[in-house]
């Protein structure tokens, strides 16, 4: 098995239940999330060495969320349990036109207050051969971004490549929005693999082409960043088409040095939760590196691993490598007995 270490703040997740609004009624599902911790999971299913590195709180929040982790197969001895609050966040569901609603509650949480020299990386990074971060964790703190430039200076000292998940959240940044464009510049300047599509590289390098197509726009965008960043060999994300809350259309693309890989359009139709359907590809990219999969081959495993998570409820995308690939053979609607 391939080694991928992933860093950032392990969630709780409070949703309205079924197409609640928020506290309509008085209950709410509980879910372990963000998004690090989704990557980990997809790719323990998938039949990786998986790891998170993170901080909890020492209570039995914390505790509890650190083995709904183990249950799934992530190696959770790069936690560390300190003071402080768990972070949440509290999710509506989309119904009809009605879009789907985040709130964070994420400020002073364990994570967040953790000292950027909390982990010893070159005991985290042992064995390694890729670490996983987003922009998320430089959101969250002034600390957050520390740690997450030591994360991947340290993974560059130590030869294991850094994919790095462009994950822009204007409310996570508040009033430190200013300082996002060159902090996630400077981390993604690690990167070997990027997910970020040309809204991302036009955030990050104040790339913006006049009068080009879309189409133009996002190959412009990977060879704006492809010219940016020498170490970068990747770049994937997916298109998404909204109809309704339940009703979208997924493409993944899949971008080297020298060529765009496309997959074909799927519908999705009576989608139970799209939470995590970006970290589920991003599992799926990865494990198309890890085994040597052909750039076609990878993103079609990709984006048919995000379809899948549609289908799940929770952070957590559930399936196996035997699941998606009855998802490619387009024979997957029978019952399976």
């Amino acid at each position: 098995m391939s080694k991928v270490v992933c860093f950032g703040e392990v969630l709780l997740r409070l949703s309205a239940p079924g197409k609640e609004l928020l506290l309509q009624s008085h209950a709410l599902a509980t879910h372990v999330g963000g998004a690090e911790a989704n990557v980990a999971v997809g790719l323990a299913k998938l039949g990786h060495d998986a790891s998170i590195v993170s901080a909890l709180p020492s209570n039995p929040l914390g505790y509890a969320c650190a083995g709904e982790l183990r249950r799934h197969g992530v190696d959770t001895s790069g936690i560390s349990y300190r003071d402080g609050r768990m972070g949440l966040y509290f999710l509506t569901h989309g119904a009809g036109h009605r879009p789907a609603e985040v709130l964070y509650d994420r400020a002073g949480s364990a994570f967040a207050s953790a000292p950027p020299e909390l982990t010893s990386w070159e005991s985290a990074l042992r064995d390694a051969e890729w670490l996983h971060v987003s922009g998320i964790t430089p959101a969250v703190s002034d600390n957050g971004a520390q740690a997450a430039l030591r994360a991947v200076r340290a993974a560059q000292a130590a030869g294991v490549k850094v994919s790095y998940d462009c994950n822009f959240r204007a409310r996570l940044w508040g009033e430190r929005t200013a300082q996002a464009p060159a902090l996630l510049r400077e981390l993604c300047s690690y990167a070997t693999l990027i997910f970020g599509d040309d809204r991302d590289i036009a955030f990050m390098f104040g790339f913006d082409p006049a009068n080009a197509t879309a189409e133009e726009r996002r190959r412009l965008a990977a060879k704006e960043a492809f010219t940016a960043i020498p170490s970068l060999q990747w770049i994937a994300y997916t298109e998404r088409t909204r109809h309704a809350a339940d009703v979208q259309q997924l493409i993944g693309t899949l971008h080297d040095r020298q060529s765009i890989y496309t997959t074909r359009p799927y519908a999705l139709q009576g989608i139970v939760d799209r939470i995590g359907a970006g970290d589920a590809y991003a599992a799926g990219i990865l494990h198309g590196l890890l085994n040597d999969m052909p750039p076609q081959q990878t993103v079609e495993f990709a984006v048919a691993a995000a379809v899948l998570k549609h289908s799940i409820p929770g952070d957590f995308n559930l399936v196996g490598v035997a699941d998606v690939e009855l998802l490619l053979s387009e024979v997957q609607m029978d019952v399976r007995r």
